[in-house]
């Protein structure tokens, strides 16, 4: 076998293997039950609070993760290795974890006194949100700097040559030149809010109409054995998910995500 061959057989591996699992959401498949689903009251909310969420959440996350990629990207520091680790912290550590460690912090003195005099994070909208932009924050900083990684630095030095400052060559060069790149970065990190579980139920929960977004409404329906609802509200989070991320490599053409 080439190695051509080999690599591509390997592609079609990957793809057979998850594309395999959603066909198998067939078999518990029902159209009634879909129908009636898209119409409940409950569905919707989940997947509007879980759409809302995950944009806040990514906003809030691009907003520290622009300028902290760029740093890691550009810039020469002290500590910048263990920064760089440290932002690594989402992918080795399971959401689950990272939610309980949110709700450790929010039962220490400072967690209750944030609690008290700035905003309510335990069993709310807002606790979904810091769960999202928690997990998400080291991915988006990483995917950012990607970005910015491709983008040689010699084009900023030319631009301070002729008299530009920092903010105005990185706003009129470098920003231009991977935008395309930033706005795949946002996407992608937006689908993993989209998805976000174990974080949110750890400190958010699972109330309905309230706190239950739809990666939480789908452990809910097959916890109760519901596995028709079930599969319907998967169809529903991988519809969206797929969508957005197939609609984001049709604008960015061949160029893929960077």
């Amino acid at each position: 076998m080439s190695f051509k061959k080999l690599t591509v057989t390997s592609a079609f591996i990957i793809f057979f293997f998850y594309v395999g699992l959603i066909v198998s959401l067939g078999w518990f498949w029902d159209g009634s039950i879909f129908a009636e689903s898209l119409q409940a009251k409950r569905t919707y909310y989940a997947v509007g609070l879980s759409v809302a969420a995950a944009t806040l959440a990514t906003l809030l996350a691009l907003v520290l993760a622009l300028p902290a990629a760029y740093a890691l990207s550009r810039l020469t520091f002290k500590g910048k290795m263990v920064l760089d680790t440290i932002l690594e912290l989402p992918m080795i550590v399971s959401p689950a974890a990272l939610g309980a460690m949110l709700l450790i912090f929010f039962n220490n003195p400072l967690g209750v006194w944030l609690q008290d005099n700035t905003v309510q994070f335990v069993f709310t909208f807002y606790g979904i949100v810091l769960a999202q932009f928690i997990t998400i924050l080291g991915v988006s900083t990483r995917l950012i700097k990607v970005a910015l990684d491709e983008i040689p630095q010699r084009y900023e030095d030319v631009a301070r040559s002729l008299g530009a400052s920092h903010f105005q060559a990185f706003f009129s060069v470098t920003l231009p030149l991977c935008k395309k790149g930033i706005f795949a970065a946002a996407i992608l990190t937006w689908a993993k809010a989209l998805g976000e579980f174990g974080a949110s139920l750890t400190i958010a929960g699972s109330m309905p109409m309230k706190t239950e977004t739809l990666p939480i409404a789908i452990f809910i329906r097959l916890a109760s054995a519901e596995i028709e609802e079930t599969v319907v509200l998967i169809v529903i989070l991988i519809s969206i998910g797929l969508g957005i991320l197939y609609g984001v490599r049709s604008i960015s053409g061949k160029r893929g995500y960077a």
